[in-house]
């Protein structure tokens, strides 16, 4: 079979390997597509905290099971299914021995024509999705659910302000969009933010244009502040996120598109009593309510641009551009 390596060196090489086969309680996948995230760059790069060397990228991918071992019961040949990003995190709180478990990361990930996964580590597509549309779930799709969902407990009449247009983002305003709540979205292009109007962004900002965005969440929220933030830049943006924030609000810590450093004043969480919550993914039982949802809402993820197989260095390359919105896929 056909596979991609990585070195963490930018590398991604095509390579022949053995078809692997599953052994007790493993199911083996003929994936269909994938979906990258900012974190296979940071991983393409070798900057990733315990990754593997040589590795497998991804962990975003969808397929088929076409081969069962002994003792799966989860899972029947000829399901349509998406892995989890943390291969043992099944449910309850995250601990120490989920960090050993990320595909694409600290063992090898999707980017490949066939994988072997334990069936504990797969969960079933929604009925109307597309292998393409399925690939986007694991870790964009789950992180925003976790975050706005499962911590944020998000209600009817809630603002939330989503920092950007990526993946993460957009998952944000379509389940914030299915519970009620009002989205106010941020971008430097006006292009990008129409679009997201057409997803269902109740308010948009240019932060080129508006340098002090959170100052304009201010004035959009009635001088309140928003009640959440989908906060995907990290240290480069989160000082502005604590003031946009209101009295007793959340802020949702999710990415580092700014960088990993930077200086944070502290002062503004502990006098405006702002909860901060750091998101990694989720678990396998919030993947599952999340389908569901997906399921009776009719949501469809926001797919940019979908790559085939043997162009997976352009998708990466594209990702790396900063030109998407929502998600860039591969398909096999």
């Amino acid at each position: 079979m056909k596979a991609y390596i990585t070195n963490g060196k930018n590398d991604l090489d095509l390579v022949e390997q053995p078809e692997p086969e599953p052994s007790f309680g493993q199911v083996m996948i003929r994936v269909r597509a994938t979906s990258l995230n900012y974190r296979d760059l940071i991983v393409q790069r070798g900057e990733y905290t315990g990754q593997k060397s040589p590795l497998i990228p991804m962990s975003d991918g969808a397929g088929d099971i076409v081969a069962i071992g002994d003792g799966v019961n989860r899972v029947k040949v000829g399901d349509r299914v998406a892995a989890t990003f943390f291969q043992n995190w099944i449910s309850g709180r995250i601990g120490r021995e989920v960090m050993s478990s990320d595909l694409g990361g600290a063992i090898d990930g999707m980017l490949a024509e066939y994988v072997v996964l334990d069936q504990q580590g797969v969960v079933k597509l929604p009925d109307r999705l597309s292998y393409v549309e399925g690939a986007t779930l694991p870790c964009a799709g789950v992180t925003a659910w976790h975050a706005l969902m499962v911590k944020g407990n998000l209600q009817a009449g809630e603002t939330v302000l989503v920092l950007g247009t990526g993946g993460v983002s957009v998952f944000a305003t379509q389940f914030a969009k299915s519970r009620g709540a009002k989205v106010i979205a941020t971008s430097s292009s006006d292009e990008k933010l129409e679009r997201m109007r057409q997803l269902g962004a109740d308010e948009t900002i240019n932060y080129q244009t508006t340098p002090d965005w959170e100052k304009q969440v201010y004035d959009l929220t009635d001088r309140v502040g928003a009640d959440c933030v989908v906060e995907v830049g990290g240290a480069g943006t989160l000082d502005k996120s604590l003031q946009a924030v209101r009295y007793g609000g959340q802020i949702h810590l999710i990415g580092v598109l700014s960088g990993f450093t930077g200086e944070i004043n502290p002062l503004p969480i502990l006098f405006k009593s702002i909860t901060v919550n750091g998101i990694y993914v989720g678990n396998r039982d919030m993947f599952e309510e999340m389908n569901l949802a997906i399921a009776s809402s009719q949501l469809k993820p926001a797919i940019d641009r979908v790559f085939p197989f043997v162009d997976a260095a352009q998708a990466y390359n594209y990702l790396k551009s900063g030109s998407h919105l929502g998600k860039v896929a591969i398909e096999l």
